[in-house]
């Protein structure tokens, strides 16, 4: 496919994505006794419950919630892409799943330069160059051999079912499929995949069929990991890559492996904040931004005022600063100063460098030293014993790179963007070069994705996350100060309103129609530039409610097939 209709793939896909999320001003909550899974589909939360009624732990219900997914939600819930799990398990401890996908072996840190040395445009989102080594199956595996308790097939069968079985047209889907059906056969598997063996789109309410998923996913019941890192899957993705461009090789395949670390830990007034570590960008700024508003004397200020709007502005711009400078693959950078990003006395210093009466300014040239003296889909589950789960995975876009195999029935990453694509060059419009996340053979590139849990003596308290891209971290931090700080119920906090700033573009993203025009003026008088947008974040989260001993779970409004399921 040449680069104009890529563009126009994924400027339609933006469009779909808007349509898709019309939906109702608030967000509905759910209670549950004896588990909680909150998804962005209601066949998926439900898939999820009904494991834990079976016996199943948070671990089998995050696992099959999963896979349900990857065949219900296709922009995002994948088996072609890669992601994150935090686990809390009902003893205290937590631990964490690294599956993130990886540069292919035959990947190097121009490759997405011209022989004048710049970007190709959109190369690194477009095309199969920009494929990760898928890593979601992977991860799923290593969790449920870990700490996993009932059989591995019991958990897959269930998206067995709905791919082979189907499942009614969703609305939302339908929209995407109606789009889709404007374009020729050079969208590779997206032309033909919201339609039926007569070559007809689908309409809602009509049973879609998986055929070709369902028999991937067949193959992953039967041989866990080995079901789609070698055999059939392992040979169809080699040719199809071949084929088409791509890099990817069984040998990439074959040498694939997730990995169990430790989590990033903070705290905040009593509470115990755990998150992902590297990799993923998201504990690290969100534990940085939660102690500089433990050391602000919120009280003082009032709750989305313009003190308010700026100090967590400026607390963001600050954290992504030092994202931008320091952060990647741990494998690959072993000198990360990531203790000291989240040590209350970094807080301090950045505390006392943040002017209360105007903004700071983003400088490409310094990144945190100033400072210094599009998809992806959430789920947050917990079963009767207290286990908790924070799972977020990812096609990168939505829909990733619109690129698969019709043999296969899933589409693939465009994970490769998320690398700095361009050495040494970091811009205004917020291209960074630093050498941390730089494209390097097997190295992971680096995440926003923020899966979290927050902890009360040692059980959980709230498990949140969010998609976004960039954005997931702000939504994220936000929320756990909603809960955290102002008490504030779960379907309160993630509806709250929300805004975004991530040092580089220079502006303060808000979500339209809910930020005040007073507001607005006052900011923009202290020097922000501000951008609306329609949504920021779809939050799916889960809290304990210790009054009425039950979990109390909610999906945002802007989720249109989200539910949060108990029991």
């Amino acid at each position: 496919m040449n680069m104009l209709l890529r563009s126009s793939f994924l400027a339609f896909l933006i469009l779909g994505i808007l349509q898709y999320f019309n939906a109702p001003a608030n967000a509905q909550v759910t209670y549950g006794k004896n588990g909680m899974v909150v998804s962005d589909n209601v066949l998926a939360s439900q898939v999820g419950i009904d494991i834990m009624k079976k016996g199943g732990n948070a671990i089998d219900a995050s696992i099959a919630t999963a896979f349900a997914l990857a065949v219900t939600h296709p922009e995002a819930g994948n088996i072609g892409g890669g992601g994150f799990i935090v686990l809390m398990k009902a003893n205290g401890e937590v631990t964490t799943f690294d599956f993130r996908e990886k540069a292919p072996l035959n990947a190097s840190p121009d490759m997405f330069l011209d022989t004048e040395g710049n970007l190709v445009e959109n190369s690194n989102h477009q095309g199969l160059k920009a494929v990760g080594v898928p890593g979601t199956v992977a991860g799923l595996y290593l969790a449920h051999q870990r700490y996993g308790k009932l059989p591995w097939k019991d958990l897959v069968q269930p998206s067995v079912n709905l791919a082979i079985e189907g499942f009614p047209m969703p609305w939302g889907l339908y929209q995407v499929a109606l789009n889709l059906a404007e374009w020729d056969e050079s969208f590779d598997i997206m032309t033909n995949y919201f339609r039926n063996e007569n070559g007809d789109i689908i309409q809602p309410g009509e049973i879609w069929r998986q055929p070709a998923l369902g028999n991937t996913l067949s193959l992953i019941r039967d041989h866990g990991h080995d079901g789609f890192y070698k055999g059939p899957v392992a040979d169809e993705i080699e040719s199809y890559m071949k084929a088409n461009g791509g890099l990817i090789t069984k040998k990439d395949l074959e040498k694939y492996t997730a990995v169990e670390r430790q989590p990033l830990k903070g705290s905040y007034k009593g509470f115990d904040i755990y998150s992902m570590p590297p990799p993923s960008s998201g504990g690290v700024a969100l534990i940085e931004m939660m102690n500089l508003m433990e050391l602000a004397d919120l009280s003082s200020i009032e709750f989305n005022s313009t003190a308010y709007v700026h100090l967590v502005a400026e607390a963001m711009r600050r954290a992504f600063a030092d994202r931008a400078e320091h952060l990647g693959d741990p494998d690959f950078n072993p000198e990360m100063p990531v203790d000291r990003l989240i040590s209350k006395e970094f807080a301090q210093m950045r505390l006392e460098n943040m002017d209360m009466t105007k903004a700071s300014a983003s400088d490409s040239s310094r990144f945190g030293q100033l400072y210094d003296g599009s998809s992806t889909t959430h789920f947050s589950v917990v079963d009767k014993d207290g286990n908790a789960v924070s799972l977020t995975y990812t096609l990168e876009h939505s829909y990733g790179v619109g690129m698969g195999s019709s043999k296969l029935g899933f589409i693939f990453n465009n994970e490769m963007g998320d690398f700095n694509p361009q050495p040494g060059i970091t811009t205004s419009k917020g291209q960074i070069g630093s050498d941390p996340n730089q494209i390097v053979p097997e190295k992971r590139m680096l995440s926003s994705m923020t899966p979290t849990i927050v902890g009360k003596d040692g059980k959980p308290y709230l498990v949140i996350g969010s998609p976004g891209g960039r954005t997931i971290i702000n939504t994220v931090f936000q929320t756990v100060l909603n809960v955290l700080e102002y008490n504030m119920r779960i379907d309160k906090a993630i509806e709250a309103m929300k805004i975004h700033h991530q040092w580089l573009p220079d502006e303060i993203r808000y979500e339209r129609h809910l930020m005040s025009p007073d507001t607005r003026q006052a900011l923009e008088k202290m020097g922000h530039k501000l951008r609306p947008v329609n949504n920021l974040g779809v939050l799916m989260g889960i809290t304990y409610d210790p009054i009425l001993k039950a979990y109390v779970g909610a999906s945002e409004s802007s989720s249109k097939e989200g539910a949060a399921v108990g029991y």
